[in-house]
């Protein structure tokens, strides 16, 4: 999706979505210039919830996306050890 129509159907404000990108909380596609992924939109949502409504300060969020990006990562390992483990029982 485009950060623009993005920007306009959440309501959010482009010079926030601008910052999250500077910051690097979200990575824009670099194939299509201005393409945010399915990812980043939920990053984005998850951002603006954390400040907007949970009031995390700035210096927050990053270590929060940091340890919601670490339990992702354990969970696709655990999955991948478990798929490698039914693949020895079968």
């Amino acid at each position: 999706m485009e950060i623009r129509t993005y920007v306009l159907s959440a309501q959010f404000e482009a010079e926030e979505v601008e910052d999250w990108i500077l910051a690097g909380w979200l990575l824009p596609s670099e194939e299509g210039e201005g393409l945010l992924s399915d990812i980043d939109l939920a990053r984005a949502q998850l951002i603006h919830d954390l400040t907007a409504n949970l009031g995390v300060n700035r210096e927050g969020v990053p270590v929060i996306l940091d340890l919601i990006d670490q339990v992702h990562g354990l969970r696709r390992a655990l999955r991948d050890l478990l798929e490698q483990r039914r693949g020895r029982l079968t």
